[in-house]
């Protein structure tokens, strides 16, 4: 990956998660497809290039495409998975944010990802505008009292929509985002190894991500790795010993160090 988080290849990078599930996956077959969808939407982008226009043809593009988000099983992994999600035409938030952003950024349009407490939405930035975009909800526009509400609905009253909820977020910022719902689907489901793979993803992008270190850390334990175990659960409390979690931590590497000991 460049350096600059912006020069990542979005829809190539997601492909290659995708591929550690499929590794016959055909990376160019599915970029393709996306060439293809940019190539239906973008003569009518060109004809009605004002904002609302261009967000209209979108939200058609994803009606007769049939892009929708996947409300009857939203944990499915196979949500997160680019391929799949171009497959099925099912989604969750940021996977169909995907698909949009590559299909708006071929067509030449100023939209970017938006890392929105508990739903990724998508943002049309242009010069002196502002839209909104939710592609889990059929690429509809959303107003900012909207997505206040929804963050009410999400957690509590209590809950402030504050300016960073709205800015838009790199590419980087993205994939280490749809790796942690990854992350967070297989940890659920039992399957330690997949989840271990989505933050082994997330150090590769954010190398001094201690929650991730110490993530990983629980995770090799789980899978009996311990003396790897240790040594991530050691840095994360020699970097946070005040830790709300130090004390269970603690726990965790005093039992992987007994189990270091009766395996020798």
């Amino acid at each position: 990956m460049a350096d600059s988080a912006n020069d990542i290849d979005l829809a190539r990078a997601a492909l290659d998660i995708a591929m550690e599930e499929r590794l016959s996956l055909d990376i160019e077959a599915y970029l393709a497809r996306l060439d293809q969808l940019a190539a239906i939407v973008a003569p009518e982008v060109a004809a009605f290039p004002a904002p609302t226009d261009a967000i209209t043809r979108m939200r058609e593009l994803f009606a007769r495409e049939g892009f929708r988000g996947n409300q009857l099983d939203y944990f499915d992994p196979a949500n997160s998975l680019l391929d799949q999600v171009l497959d099925r035409r099912l989604g969750i938030p940021i996977t169909l944010s995907i698909v949009y952003l590559e299909i708006g950024w071929r067509c030449g349009l100023p939209v970017a990802g938006v890392g929105f407490p508990g739903h990724f939405v998508v943002k049309y930035a242009g010069p002196g505008v502002e839209h909104f975009v939710d592609p889990f909800e059929g690429a509809r526009t959303v107003s900012v009292a909207q997505l206040r509400a929804r963050l009410h609905s999400m957690f509590g009253a209590a809950a402030v929509l504050r300016p960073e909820h709205l800015e838009a977020v790199s590419k980087r910022q993205i994939l280490v985002r749809l790796n942690a719902n990854l992350k967070t689907v297989y940890t659920d489901r039992g399957d330690l190894t997949r989840a271990l793979a989505a933050v082994e993803r997330i150090l590769l992008l954010t190398p001094d991500a201690i929650d991730e270190i110490r993530d990983r850390g629980l995770l090799l334990l789980g899978l009996q790795a311990y003396r790897l175990a240790a040594q991530d659960l050691e840095r994360y409390l020699a970097s946070r010993p005040d830790a709300d979690d130090a004390v269970a931590v603690r726990e965790q590497l005093e039992a992987a160090s007994r189990e270091r000991v009766r395996l020798n």
